[in-house]
This record gives C-alpha cells, sequence and structure tokens, in this order.
C-alpha cells in the first residue's frame, strides 16, 4: 500500500507517510525488503531507513549497499541514520568498517560525525584512539563527550581536559564529563 502512496508523479511520498511507515517498527521489516529495491529514491531511501532501524542480520548487505552508494554520490545528509543502524549489529557489520572510517573523516556535517564514531566504537572499535582525542576538539557536544570519556590517557588529552574542565563557554554536561575523568585518573 505504502508504494501507491506517493505523489502523482511518484516523486516524493505524501507529506508525514515517511514517518508513518517509520512509527510501524519491526512490523514494517517484510515490506520494507521489498520497498529498499524500488526504483523511486523516496521510496527505497524509506524501506532502507526501516531495515537500519529494525531490521535483522539479513538486512546489514542492503543496508552497507545504500551506505557505499551515499559515499560513492557524495551524499553527506542521511548516512548517519544507516551508521546508527548498522552499530546495533555490531561485528556483523564489519563490512561497514571502512566506509564509516571514511565518512567519519569526510563528513562536511559535523551533527553526523559521532553518530559515525559510535558505530565504528560498536562494529570495529580497535584503532579509534585518535579519532576520539581528535573529538575532543570537535565542535559538536557529542563527539566531545565520546572523547571524554574513550580518548587514551596521554599528556596532551589530559591536557584538553583540563581545558574543557575550566571553559566557562564549555557545555555543563562537557566541563562535568571531564572532571569526572580527571578525578578518575587521579586515583
Amino acid at each position: 500500500m505504502v508504494a501507491g502512496l506517493g505523489t502523482a508523479d511518484g516523486e516524493r511520498p505524501l507529506p508525514r507517510l515517511t514517518r508513518a511507515v517509520e512509527r510501524l517498527g519491526v512490523l514494517a521489516v517484510p515490506e520494507a525488503r521489498v520497498c529498499a529495491t524500488d526504483q523511486r529514491p523516496w521510496l527505497s531511501w524509506t524501506g532502507i531507513l526501516v531495515l537500519a532501524d529494525h531490521g535483522d542480520t539479513q538486512d546489514i548487505p542492503a543496508v552497507v549497499q545504500e551506505l557505499a552508494a551515499h559515499e560513492e554520490a557524495h551524499l553527506w545528509c542521511g548516512p548517519d541514520r544507516l551508521a546508527t543502524g548498522l552499530a546495533r549489529f555490531g561485528q556483523a557489520a564489519a563490512e561497514a568498517a571502512p566506509i564509516l572510517r571514511r565518512f567519519w573523516l569526510r563528513t562536511p556535517h559535523s551533527h553526523e560525525r559521532p553518530a559515525y564514531l559510535e558505530a565504528l566504537a560498536a562494529i570495529e572499535p580497535v584503532g579509534l584512539d585518535q579519532a576520539y582525542t581528535e573529538s575532543l576538539w570537535d565542535c559538536e557536544t557529542n563527539a566531545r563527550l565520546l572523547g571524554i570519556t574513550s580518548a587514551p590517557d596521554l599528556p596532551h588529552v589530559r591536557q584538553r581536559l583540563i581545558q574543557l574542565c575550566d571553559d566557562p563557554m564549555e557545555e555543563h554536561e562537557v566541563r562535568a564529563a571531564a572532571v569526572t575523568r580527571l578525578a578518575k585518573g587521579r586515583r
């Protein structure tokens, strides 16, 4: 039924349709598998999002393929949702790790970087020390929080944590997390 609920030209879904389908959750998965292969971009994207959020391991290849297609086409908006979905599968989604690393490095959307880092941590956590350390200087609060909790215990990391604690312009939760991390290191 969802496939027939597009605009007259078939180019877009009716208003709020995608949100309604997403709210169906796991109930939408069987039909989402069909929609994910549809030629209409809005319908395939709706199907892929449902699979990312509620699918099972058989859906990993479809979600990874969509992530790779976004990278190849330089479509920078939206892959964070795919990354979050893939993170649910942990190491079973290992084929996505190289793509996620490239998105973390190249995305022009700072708000998406934490999702890529969280997905990498769930899927392939080895080798993320530099990413966590770099996140301590990120403009996104969630990225700085990831850095605070996971960056390696090194002198320049401790120095940055001290700076975050003392910065009156910093978010309260970032300052508090930095204080907690430093206090744990002193024990």
